[in-house]
C-alpha cells in the first residue's frame, strides 16, 4: 500500500493514475493498475513526471514475484489488441521519397550529394538579419492565417514588377508553408474527388502524391528528350470534359525546359476553351538562364482561371525556411484559404517579415544570382560531358538531366546506386516522376546548387572512376 508520507510529491500523481486506471478499466477492460512496461511511453509521454512516478510506485507497489506475471499478462494483451496498422490506400504507392532514400544513402557511402536541390551554401546576409531583428522585435506568436500584411504587401508588388499585373495583397495572397504547401492547398480546395488533372511528365512527385489525397484522376502528357518539347497535338487528345485542371511548372524540374510563349499560348487557349483551370508552380521563375520567363496567369485570359505558385527559397538559398504563396483571383483564392487553413494555418511569423525584406531586394541581386548559377553550371555540364554522359540541355532551375545508358547499367536506379557506391557521387533516378516509370529509366537528374569546389570535386571523380569502370 502507498502512503502519502512517503510520497509527499507523488500522492496526488498517484492517486490520479488510479482514477485514470479505473476508468480505462471500466471503458477498454482490464488494465494494469502499475506495470513496468509503461516507464517511458506513458500517457503524459516518454520520460515525463508522470511516467516517472508511475515507474517508481510500480517498483514499490508491486512484489518482485508478480512483476513478470504482469508484464508478460499486458505484453500478451497489446499484441492481441495491437491494430493492423497500414498507409491509406491512395499513398500506398508513394512509400518514402527518393530524395530521402538517396540522400540517407549518401550520408552512408560518403557520397557528394549532387541529387536533391538545396544549396550546400547559405542564404543572404540582409535577409538573415531581418529574420533575427523580427524574432528580437517579438514578432514570434501565430501570424495571420494567410500572410502578415508585410509580405503580402511585398509579394504583390513583386509579382506586379515581374508579370506587369496589378493583384490585391489582402484578398488574391495566400502565404503558405513553402511552395509544396501552397501546391497542397491549391489541390485540396479547388480539385474534387474524380476530377481529372494533367501533369507534363517528369514531374516533381508531391503533384502526384497530393493529387491522390484529393482523389483525382492524374492523367499526363510525357515531354520527351532532347528538349522536352510539349507534344501539343497529344496534351489536345487528353483533354476532356472532366478536365478540370493542368498543372505547369516552368522553369521545369526536372528537365531545366523553360515553356515557351508559344507552348504556353496554345494551353491557355486550350483552358478557355474547355474551361480548365492551371496550376502554375513557379520556384524557378529566378532562374531563367537563356530565355525570359512567362507566367500563365499573363496571358490574355488567364489570370482569371490561374494559381500561381512559389516560394523563397530557391532564389534566396533559404530552402529550410519553407515559405511560400499562391496568388489568384478571390473566387480561387477562396479555396485555397480554405484548405490552407486545415494543413498549417499559419506559417513562421518571423521569417515572414524577413520573405518581405527579401523581395524588395534590388535587381542586382537576381543578375548576380543568374551568374554565379551560370558559372556552376558551366562546370557540371561541361564535366559530364567529359565523363561521358549524354547531357540535354537546361534552360532554367538549377538542374541538368542526362542520359546515362553509355556506361551499361540496366536502369536509371541501378545506375544512382552505382554511381553512389562506387563513384561517391549522388544523382536522382527520374523514373519516379514519371506515371509510367519505364519512360525515365534511361535518365537521372543532376543538381548545380552547390559551391564550385564540390562541383569540381564531384565531377572529377566521375571523370576518374566511370571511365575507367566501362
Amino acid at each position: 500500500m502507498l502512503h502519502a508520507a512517503s510520497f509527499p510529491n507523488q500522492c496526488i500523481w498517484t492517486q490520479s493514475h488510479v482514477r485514470f486506471s479505473r476508468l480505462l478499466n471500466s471503458r477498454f477492460g482490464p488494465f494494469p493498475l502499475f506495470d513496468s512496461s509503461l516507464k517511458t511511453n506513458s500517457f503524459l509521454g516518454s520520460g515525463g513526471r508522470y511516467s516517472t512516478v508511475m515507474a517508481s510506485a510500480s517498483a514499490i507497489s508491486t512484489p518482485k514475484d508478480q512483476k513478470d506475471v504482469v508484464y508478460r499478462q499486458n505484453e500478451s494483451t497489446q499484441k492481441a489488441s495491437q491494430p493492423n496498422l497500414q498507409v491509406a490506400k491512395r499513398l500506398e504507392k508513394f512509400k518514402t521519397t527518393i530524395f530521402t532514400q538517396m540522400s540517407m544513402l549518401a550520408i552512408k557511402h560518403g557520397a557528394i550529394n549532387l541529387g536533391q536541390g538545396f544549396p550546400n551554401f547559405d542564404g543572404p546576409e540582409f535577409v538573415k538579419e531581418a529574420a533575427i531583428q523580427a524574432i528580437k522585435d517579438g514578432k514570434n506568436q501565430y501570424a495571420r492565417g494567410y500572410g502578415v500584411p508585410d509580405l503580402n504587401s511585398a509579394v504583390a508588388a513583386r509579382f506586379h514588377q515581374d508579370t506587369g499585373l496589378l493583384v490585391d495583397p489582402e484578398k488574391e495572397v495566400t502565404v503558405t508553408s513553402g511552395c509544396t504547401e501552397a501546391i497542397a492547398a491549391t489541390i485540396l480546395g479547388l480539385i474534387n474527388p474524380g476530377d481529372e488533372v494533367i501533369l507534363f511528365a517528369p514531374f516533381y512527385d508531391s503533384y502526384e502524391a497530393t493529387l491522390s489525397m484529393a482523389g483525382a484522376k492524374v492523367k499526363s502528357v510525357t515531354l520527351r528528350p532532347p528538349n522536352f518539347s510539349v507534344p501539343l497535338d497529344e496534351l489536345k487528345s487528353v483533354i476532356s470534359k472532366n478536365t478540370r485542371a493542368i498543372l505547369i511548372n516552368t522553369p521545369h524540374n526536372p528537365t531545366g525546359k523553360m515553356f515557351t510563349r508559344e507552348e504556353l499560348s496554345l494551353i491557355a487557349s486550350l483552358c478557355i476553351e474547355n474551361d480548365v483551370l492551371v496550376f502554375a508552380d513557379e520556384v524557378y521563375d529566378k532562374l531563367a538562364f537563356e530565355m525570359d520567363h512567362i507566367s500563365v496567369a499573363s496571358l490574355p485570359g488567364m489570370y482569371e482561371r490561374t494559381v500561381t505558385m512559389n516560394s523563397l527559397g530557391k532564389t534566396f538559398s533559404l530552402t529550410g525556411w519553407k515559405i511560400g504563396w499562391a496568388i489568384a483571383p478571390p473566387h480561387l483564392t477562396w479555396g485555397v484559404r480554405q484548405a490552407h487553413s486545415f494543413l498549417t494555418f499559419a506559417t513562421s511569423t518571423p521569417m515572414q517579415y524577413a520573405a518581405a525584406t527579401a523581395l524588395r531586394a534590388p535587381d542586382s541581386y537576381y543578375e548576380e544570382l543568374k551568374t554565379d548559377y551560370m558559372a556552376k553550371k558551366a562546370i557540371l555540364v561541361d564535366g559530364l560531358k567529359a565523363a561521358g554522359f549524354i547531357v540535354f540541355p537546361s534552360s532554367g532551375t538549377y538542374f541538368i538531366m542526362v542520359d546515362h545508358t553509355p556506361f551499361g547499367l540496366e536502369n536509371d536506379v541501378a545506375f544512382c546506386e552505382y554511381l553512389i557506391k562506387e563513384v561517391g557521387v549522388v544523382a536522382i533516378p527520374t523514373s519516379v516522376f514519371y506515371l509510367n516509370p519505364e519512360e525515365g529509366k534511361n535518365l537521372v537528374r543532376f543538381t548545380f546548387c552547390k559551391d564550385e569546389e564540390t562541383l569540381r570535386s564531384a565531377v572529377e571523380r566521375m571523370k576518374a572512376k566511370l571511365s575507367k569502370k566501362f
